[in-house]
């Protein structure tokens, strides 16, 4: 139900003093949110109404715009549960009305929830409750046993004294612990000093396992890193290792007890009795339980970003662009399968051949790769760096040095391609070739493209993260797909060569119409101009301002349709060249004009310098790729296996994926050896991430090889002198301005950012 004028403007109030943005741009990006726009679509073309707020400040006001509406809708169903029981006060509506966290509202629910039988509601019904008030009073001149003797009733099961003073001891237990600042003095002390207690299950005494350093284990429960928590849930999950919340219960006891008792009273002693039954058996079990979770939560969140972080990387690296590749799915017994792929990742020929199988099969592979080479005018040759990745290598190498081919020859990552080969987009691009066949395509246009090809492909499946599975899936779909939307539209992407996966994560379009687009493209040849869009069916005008801005046509009838300036902008832009004296399309072919506008004389109604700005940088660069240029990484030739490390080599190769306990570099053996988090830089590291990015090449040295484990350890930190420059990162990610409100949170993000 959309939310009314009234219900929104404490929402607005609560984001504002969250976030620390300034009331005009909270206002401004919630009713843009509202009224459709997309998060890339307002950070790129509505920095005027949003005061420059970038990807992640929007993205901010966009979950706590769906918090605090989730807490209002709330509100009003606990206020109006209350009213009903007739138990609301002015003042706890006062207290209600004021919450701005989930959980502080429920607690404040709480006693008026509708429950369970439990002990405190069997002693209500046995009339004990006016006992428990007396109690409560704590008068100093009467016992608990003269107060308790006119409750005695055989006939309501209240046989003595002993069983009414029991019974009225339920009532104030459950009373204290529905009690909301009881409550939020409970968790707020066990987070600030719990720890959390892990051991071996009694079964599994001294059995090996990957849990070990788990079996006697114990950690405060604020400070313990996310992988760690990950793990040890894992352990208890496989029903190896038991957890447990340690809380400073001596403390609690006495912060209780003083809420509890009021002075010096013949009652005191059951009172205190009636806060440890209280805290033990009602409170702290609820509040581990939500301790747990929110341990829990938080290492989510932050595993979530560490896999975000790595996946934006991979996404943004560089591509090798529009060169006809030659792809390799290297294999032994089955054989390699070879494909040819032009400019723009269309398929041309496929062949299969036997390098590996026997010295008779060796001079017809050669004779076949290089047909391929020769007839189809390759460039490059991408090979995948799975089983006998390295002896493909090799043999290509050779190959082509023998006759004179002086083709860059790149080893690709190839995670997740056995999961594109089986996929119903890969069915639906190759419903006739092998999987195999279609993994090769997808290793050559990895090289070409890498986000083009990976948006293919579930991002789980790509394996730069950890415990992924172990996570809550819904926020890490939710987080990926926002990373994957947000490299996408930093990119842009071209309309009449990107597929229908591609398309449906530009800002506006989805997969019904990604998909409506490839057919009428299909059917209607390429589009001659973005305005051609709107002849789609069911791709309207909201679509559209969406949508235009991130999607290129290169040698379109618009001079601009190559370009990030959004096509509502191209009357201004054509008074420039105007005024400049000339026409849009010398403009737009002579970059150099560009520093010849003066923006000041644009500035006006909608537009302002934010937007001038970024269309002179577009006129500056018109078409440019924002990623950085392809290089790739060579492996020494001596080393291919793990038998052929040895202690203090130092070697060159790509990290393949950012933890939060180190980094996993690929050297060339088929198995990613460890950087830890120690050895990554000079420095105190405290995030991997400040240190190195997926897809980066990196100079390594070996510290040790153990070749039955199959376990690398590496140092970046030994393999660079101190001050020695370090391999620029390969994969930049957009760029983002520095904001008082979060400080340090885009960079944490993957993001860099301007001081």
């Amino acid at each position: 139900m959309p939310l009314t004028p009234d219900q929104l403007k404490p929402i607005l109030t609560s984001i504002i003093q969250e976030s620390g943005l300034k009331p005009f741009q909270v206002e401004n990006t919630v009713t843009l949110l509202r009224e459709g726009g997309t998060v890339p679509f307002i950070a790129r073309y509505r920095k005027e109404k949003t005061g420059e707020l970038d990807e992640v400040q929007i993205r901010l006001v966009e979950e706590k715009l769906a918090y605090f509406s989730e807490l209002e809708e709330r509100r009003g169903t606990v206020l109006k549960s209350i009213e009903e029981q007739g138990k609301l006060t002015a003042e706890l509506r006062s207290r209600i009305e004021a919450c701005r966290q989930k959980t502080e509202l429920e607690d404040l629910y709480l006693p008026f929830k509708p429950k369970r039988r439990t002990k405190a509601t069997i002693a209500r019904e046995r009339g004990l409750e006016p006992l428990a008030d007396l109690l409560a009073a704590q008068e100093p001149s009467r016992l608990p046993e003269e107060l308790a003797a006119p409750f005695v009733d055989p006939s309501k099961d209240v046989a003595d004294g002993a069983a009414a003073l029991e019974g009225a001891g339920h009532i104030l237990a459950e009373r204290l612990s529905e009690d909301a600042d009881a409550r939020a003095l409970v968790r707020s002390l066990t987070w600030e000093q719990g720890a959390f207690v892990c051991r071996v299950a009694p079964e599994k005494a001294g059995s090996v396992s990957k849990f070990e350093m788990y079996y006697d284990y114990r950690e405060p429960l604020k400070e313990i890193p996310s992988h760690r928590m990950l793990a040890m849930r894992r352990g208890e999950k496989e029903e190896v290792l038991r957890l447990s919340v340690l809380a400073p219960e001596e403390e609690i006891l006495l912060r209780l007890k003083g809420r509890l008792l009021k002075g010096d009273s013949p009652c005191r002693p059951l009172l205190e009795g009636v806060a440890e039954d209280a805290y033990r058996r009602l409170i702290a079990p609820s509040i581990e339980v939500e301790l747990r979770l929110e341990a829990k939560k938080r290492a989510d969140e932050a595993a979530i970003a560490v896999f975000a972080q790595n996946l934006r990387n991979l996404l943004l690296a560089p591509p090798a662009g529009s060169r006809r590749v030659l792809g390799v799915d290297p294999g032994l017994r089955t054989g390699s399968k070879l494909v040819a792929v032009d400019g723009t990742g269309r398929l041309l020929e496929h062949a299969t051949i036997y390098p590996h199988t026997g010295e008779k099969k060796i001079a017809p592979a050669r004779a076949e790769l290089l047909r391929l080479v020769r007839e189809h005018r390759l460039d490059m040759v991408a090979i995948g760096n799975g089983t006998a990745s390295r002896e493909m290598e090799q043999f290509v190498k050779e190959t082509l040095a023998d006759v004179g081919h002086k083709l860059a020859v790149v080893v690709v990552s190839e995670a997740g391609a056995s999961v594109y080969s089986a996929s119903d987009i890969a069915r639906d691009e190759f419903p006739d070739l092998d999987v195999s066949v279609r993994g090769a395509v997808s290793i050559a246009r990895r090289l070409q493209d890498p986000l083009a090809e990976l948006v293919k492909l579930d991002p789980k499946s790509i394996g730069v993260g950890q415990y992924q599975h172990d996570v809550n899936q819904a926020a890490l779909k939710k987080s990926l797909d926002e990373v994957v939307e947000s490299c996408v539209n930093y990119v842009g992407v071209d309309l009449n060569t990107a597929s229908w996966a591609l398309l449906s994560y530009v800002s506006g379009i989805g997969e019904a119409l990604a998909r409506a687009i490839v057919r009428f493209r299909d059917e209607r040849g390429p589009f001659a101009s973005r305005a051609g869009l709107l002849d789609v069916p069911r791709f309207g005008a909201k679509a559209f301002e969406l949508a235009a801005g991130f999607l290129r046509i290169r040698g379109g009838s618009h001079p601009l349709d190559n370009t990030a300036v959004h096509p509502e902008n191209y009357p201004l832009v054509e008074k420039m060249a105007s005024d400049l004296g000339g026409s849009l399309a010398s403009l737009v072919a002579d970059p150099a004009l560009a520093s010849r506008i003066d923006l000041k004389r644009y500035v006006g109604e909608g537009v302002g310098l934010p937007t001038l700005r970024d269309i002179l940088e577009e006129l500056k660069k018109p078409g440019r790729d924002p990623r950085a240029e392809f290089q790739s990484v060579t492996f020494r030739e001596d080393v291919q296996q793990l038998s052929d490390l040895k202690e203090g080599m130092v070697l060159t190769g790509t990290v393949t994926n950012v933890t939060a306990f180190g980094a996993f570099v690929d050297i060339g053996v088929h198995q990613d050896g460890l950087v830890h988090v120690s050895h990554l830089a000079h420095r105190f590291v405290r995030d991997p991430n400040e240190a190195v990015r997926v897809g980066e090449i990196v100079k390594v040295k070996v510290l040790a090889v153990d070749i039955p484990r199959k376990r690398i350890s590496l140092s970046i930190k030994e393999a660079n002198p101190q001050g020695g420059e370090r391999p620029k990162k390969v994969a930049p990610a957009p760029e983002m301005k520095k904001s008082a409100s979060d400080a340090g949170a885009w960079e944490k993000a993957g993001f860099r950012v301007k001081k």
